[in-house]
């Protein structure tokens, strides 16, 4: 059963021990959860914050084809999509010049049983997962429950992970899935490495209550488009129009958000002559890293606190949530006996994370500031030829949907 926000973290044991209960921990604690397994889920957050964060913009809100797939087996899909927005189509676009290339998902339907992207902000994940937890009684969540140290085992048959918690608290476990995000303490507290860049930009997000499809007819619910000088995305969520601008070094946080200065910016997507009403707009730096580790003795790290990307693409939380179901099953076949999956774990979702997230992702941005006027011409002659062809076109969609990038395991039960 879920524990009560004036419980306080106390000593104890469990199957499996998941720090974080973000979309990634949400997922693994449900499958591990759903298989028997005795679960506790350590996050640091109160429940009074969690309920404000709620309030607030969500970073991740794509769901691709084969994430709704392992979350329709988890049986929480239904829920996720009448809190969302169905994009069947998206398009990449160029400022001066409009529309180079739509594409649509139909072209995968048997590739899949979902062929389309699930607009849904990712707090509405958690909310769902949070619920169907509560009549589990082998699941529990902990809040404030803040970790300090942990001891990962040394991986052996009669091993055990200990995590402590601030206040002195332990949670001993048979195995641990950190999924507790970029700044994981499990991770540091491991000694693993996370090298990787950041970009020279930040990103500016701002939320619009306004239609972008009244203003840009023909506009797609998702959108990529090109411009040397500032390019963006512009994407459709249930309750919202969200933008994402690259705001430069020289341009101060306090610049950019200035009201006057973001409606410049929407302005010149399309011009409103009332201005837009804005509902959120805030600045992030983008990182690319992974983990020079993905696991260490009993410990697994999955999502963020095992990669970051920038969010081209959408491949963050999907990837991350594929960990997770990844995870939950390789525990849950080790706690049964066969340790393959486990021992396979770190090789398989490091490969995904470096050879296909980190590689899709940073191709976008490339594409997207590309300045030099023959290579922008190569590019957009190259995307209007594959959305043209068939074949190059639903190739392009399976790589671009995560289908293209392995059979993720589906659920652990």
């Amino acid at each position: 059963m879920l524990v009560g926000q004036n419980d306080p973290p106390r000593d104890t044991e469990a199957d499996v021990a998941i720090v974080g209960f973000g979309p990634v921990g949400a997922t693994a604690a449900l499958a591990l959860a759903r298989a028997g397994l005795r679960v506790v889920v350590l996050e640091e957050t109160g429940r009074e914050a969690a309920a404000r964060e709620d309030l607030s913009e969500s970073r991740a809100s794509t769901f691709h084809p084969p994430t709704l797939e392992i979350l329709d087996d988890l049986g929480v899909a239904d829920e996720l999509h009448e809190a969302g927005l169905i994009a069947d189509t998206y398009q990449y676009r160029d400022r001066a010049d409009g529309l180079v290339a739509h594409f649509d998902l139909a072209s995968i339907k048997d590739d899949t049983r979902f062929p389309y992207r699930l607009q849904s902000e990712q707090r509405n994940l958690v909310r769902i997962i949070g619920r169907r937890l509560a009549g589990i009684p082998n699941a529990r969540l902990v809040h404030e429950a803040r970790v300090t140290s942990v001891d990962p085992g040394n991986g052996g048959a009669d091993s055990r992970a200990t995590v402590v918690l601030d206040g002195g608290a332990r949670c001993r476990a048979r195995w641990v899935i950190a999924a507790d995000g970029a700044h994981s303490a499990v991770r540091r507290d491991l000694g693993i490495e996370f090298p990787g860049i950041t970009y020279p930009e930040r990103f500016l997000v701002v939320s619009t209550t306004d239609d972008f499809a009244e203003l840009v007819p023909g506009i797609g619910a998702v959108n990529y488009i090109s411009d040397p000088r500032e390019w963006l995305v512009l994407l459709r969520t249930p309750l919202h129009w969200r933008a994402l601008f690259p705001i430069p070094e020289a341009e101060a946080d306090g610049g950019a958000l200035d009201p006057g200065a973001i409606q410049r910016r929407l302005q010149g997507i399309a011009p409103l002559e009332r201005g837009y009403t804005i509902a959120h707009a805030r600045i992030y730096r983008v990182h690319q890293r992974i983990a020079e580790r993905f696991r260490r003795g009993r410990v697994l790290l999955a999502g963020d606190a095992a990669h970051i990307n920038n969010p081209l693409g959408g491949l963050g939380m999907n990837s991350g949530i594929h960990d997770a179901a990844a995870a939950a099953a390789a525990v849950t076949a080790a706690l049964r006996g066969d340790t393959g999956p486990v021992d396979a774990y770190e090789k398989l979702r490091r490969d995904v994370a470096h050879d296909y997230v980190r590689t899709v992702t940073h191709e976008n941005w490339e594409s997207l500031q590309e300045e030099d006027p023959e290579e922008r011409r190569r590019r957009a002659d190259h995307m209007r030829r594959t959305a043209a062809d068939p074949a190059l076109a639903r190739a392009h969609l399976l790589r671009s949907s995560m289908l293209a990038v392995g059979e993720p395991e589906r659920t652990a039960g």
